[in-house]
């Protein structure tokens, strides 16, 4: 993912197992935007996030989500049964777009020393993608 254009308000993504529903149906594509202030003090009002930080990015993931798969609303207890590799990717994908750019990791070569940055890529991300 090059830089993130700040007027996308929507980003498509798709998880690479998927969270599946109290029904047995698999939700594999979704859309996630961009988080605002109002996100961020709606997972601090939420008493169920306090001391669980794993549970305040299910909050703020349900607050960012806008749909997966032909959910159109999703809620904190539904992504409790998301497989770990789907919440590693969304946790990946959510401080992609908000950072409004690439993730850069600063690296150093072991032979020469010499300090570079590599860019952090999703699980299953081609160097295509534009």
């Amino acid at each position: 993912m090059s830089e993130v254009d700040p007027l996308i308000t929507k980003f498509d993504f798709v998880l690479p197992r998927g969270l599946v529903d109290e029904s047995g149906q698999v939700h594999r594509q979704g859309v996630m935007r961009p988080a605002t202030a109002r996100d961020e003090i709606v997972v601090d009002k939420d008493p169920r996030g306090r001391g669980a930080p794993t549970y305040r990015t299910l909050l703020m993931l349900s607050q960012v989500i806008t749909q997966l798969g032909v959910l159109t609303r999703v809620m904190p207890e539904q992504l409790e049964n998301l497989f770990t590799k789907d919440l590693a990717y969304l946790r990946e994908f959510y401080n992609r777009i908000n950072q409004q750019g690439d993730a850069l990791i600063a690296t150093q070569c072991p032979q020469c020393n010499h300090g570079f940055d590599v860019e952090l890529r999703l699980s299953g991300e081609s160097s295509a993608t534009p």
